[in-house]
């Protein structure tokens, strides 16, 4: 028995866990009850409930569903169904799984339409999909996150689908199934549609031998994936190895996968590290390509090796302060004139390779501070360096 299929909701009330877009009363359901819903992207974990949600808004509004993923979309499909639409009365509602694996071509083919809103673009992402998608994107459309599912909402449709099946399933069962999905309602019903292909009597026993381990961390809390790896960020950006490593065993165990732990150590080694050590950003790069070409259980190793090597690092942010102060200024409307000096094929610029590698010269039309470099591991080198030069 599918119970995915089974168990899909069919309106904005059925939907279980989500209520702060689907509840009576809240901006996303008014919306496309009044038929006004523009163009939006979903994002949040796997098995929430973001497909569904496309469905009935698609459902509500009276719009033809067209479902693509973006890993294997082709161009020429989109086309199709815009022909088919151009003067039509009703526009269609387009789905985009996977909307952050967009090519900047793929995008460039629906601004047209999003711009002219001859159809209505939904997206739906596990990451926040406007870190991807081009500013032009960006301004067309609206941002909603989806939460992990609550304990109380996966226990609600557990009972839903042991009722339906008629199957038999003790309390320790009942508790596995819902603490071992980590908020994923897909994984706890593709699980017990398993178990009962087995056996009508479900059993902890027979759950464990299917699924050993919990998805995330042995919990279905909404926070605690997301404090997890919180947890490890700073822990390593406290230089607290043995905590450091702990919360990364938590996030291997609970089903994490390793190309998201690499990327948010890259990430710790520009933000926390810097030119403290430069060393850093090379190590936590490599440690992203090497997992993701081979995957557990040896990706735990490397992971272990970039944490530990992370912790012990010297911890510098000064880059992250100078490009958020440089961003604010810009921001807010410190736009200074580029010396003619340094424009583009100019006669009076000063190759510095001619003068030794420096050769004093205007670089801004105004005195701007950002930089600031500290006395820590290579740092402190760099800016008795930069020191030197401009004394």
């Amino acid at each position: 028995m599918d119970f995915t299929y089974l168990l899909r909701p069919s309106d904005f009330d059925a939907i279980l866990g989500q209520e702060h877009l689907t509840q009576a009363g809240v901006a996303l359901r008014t919306l496309c009850e009044k038929n006004a819903l523009g163009h939006s992207f979903f994002y949040g974990p796997a098995g929430v409930g973001k497909t569904t949600l496309a469905r009935i808004i698609a459902a509500t509004m009276d719009l033809p569903f067209y479902e693509f993923n973006a890993t294997s979309l082709k161009v020429e499909e989109l086309r199709k169904v815009f022909a088919q639409y151009k003067n039509a009365l009703q526009k269609p509602l387009i789905f985009i799984d996977e909307v952050h694996r967009l090519s900047k071509n793929q995008q460039e083919v629906l601004l047209p339409v999003m711009e002219n809103n001859s159809v209505l673009i939904i997206g739906a992402s596990t990451e926040n999909p406007f870190f991807s998608l081009t500013s032009a994107m960006r301004s067309r459309s609206m941002l909603f996150e989806l939460q992990p599912i609550s304990s109380a909402a996966l226990k609600a449709l557990l009972e839903k689908a042991v009722s339906k099946a008629e199957l038999q399933i003790d309390d320790k069962a009942r508790e596995y199934l819902v603490a071992s999905s980590g908020g994923d309602a897909r994984a706890m019903l593709k699980l017990l549609e398993f178990a009962s292909n087995v056996n009508e009597t479900i059993t902890l026993e027979l759950l464990k031998s299917l699924r050993p381990n919990a998805l995330q961390a042995g919990s279905s809390e909404s926070g605690v994936h997301y404090d997890l790896a919180s947890a490890l960020i700073k822990s390593i950006r406290g230089s607290d190895a043995d905590a450091a490593i702990y919360y990364l065993a938590r996030l291997i165990k609970g089903g994490e996968s390793a190309d998201f732990i690499a990327r948010r150590l890259v990430i710790l080694a520009s933000e926390d590290i810097g030119n403290a050590n430069p060393q850093a950003l090379t190590l936590t790069t490599s440690t992203l390509t090497s997992v993701k070409q081979i995957g557990y259980p040896e990706a735990r190793i490397i992971l272990a090796q970039a944490v530990i090597y992370l912790c012990a690092s010297p911890k510098s942010n000064s880059a992250y302060l100078a490009i958020n102060r440089a961003l604010k200024a810009v921001r807010e409307g410190e736009i200074s004139e580029i010396p003619k000096n340094i424009t583009q094929q100019n006669e009076d610029y000063l190759y510095p390779h001619d003068f030794g590698g420096y050769v004093k010269q205007e670089y801004l039309s105004k005195e701007l501070k950002f930089v600031d470099l500290k006395e820590i591991g290579y740092e402190k080198k760099m800016k008795e360096w930069l020191e030197l030069l401009f004394k």
